[in-house]
């Protein structure tokens, strides 16, 4: 029997912690780049593998970056959408999953980051703000996780 192999893609607000919770996953930093890692921030498509049946694609946050996050994201079977507690939903938080919608991306979770920088009524305002922003989308009955990585 084939095994499936199943490409996850990171999708979120700069500095929410995509590139951390890959790298916790994985072991594999996905910025590979030297301004990447002399600004702190990703700038190309990053990859990391779970095992051989998992590849993450890591994409930028930022604005300016939009355009390597749509070819990222073109070719993701599941997203994994990256909110950070300390700064709740942002306006690339919204672009992004705009952007998936657009694409018909059908799966994904929402992974609430960072949730050591919070208190916990902070952290439940949080997630009823995510909540709210899913719930018209194809994102409504995922699940959401809260890390921190």
């Amino acid at each position: 029997m084939k095994q499936r192999h199943i490409i996850i893609g990171t999708s979120g607000h700069i500095d929410h912690g995509k590139s951390a919770i890959v790298k916790a996953l994985t072991g594999t930093d996905p910025d590979r780049l030297q301004e990447e890692k002399e600004r702190g921030m990703t700038i190309d498509l990053g990859y990391a593998f779970y095992g051989d049946n998992v590849a993450f694609i890591d994409v930028p946050g930022h604005e300016r970056f939009i355009k390597n996050m749509v070819a990222g994201v073109t070719t993701i079977d599941f997203v994994m959408l990256v909110v950070a507690a300390d700064d709740g939903v942002m306006p690339q938080t919204r672009e992004h999953l705009d952007i998936l919608q657009l694409l018909g991306v059908k799966r994904g979770l929402v992974v609430i980051n960072k949730i050591d920088l919070v208190d916990p009524e902070w952290l439940e305002l949080v997630e009823s703000d995510v909540r709210d922003l899913i719930a018209p989308t194809f994102l409504r009955d995922a699940p959401v996780v809260r890390v921190s990585a």
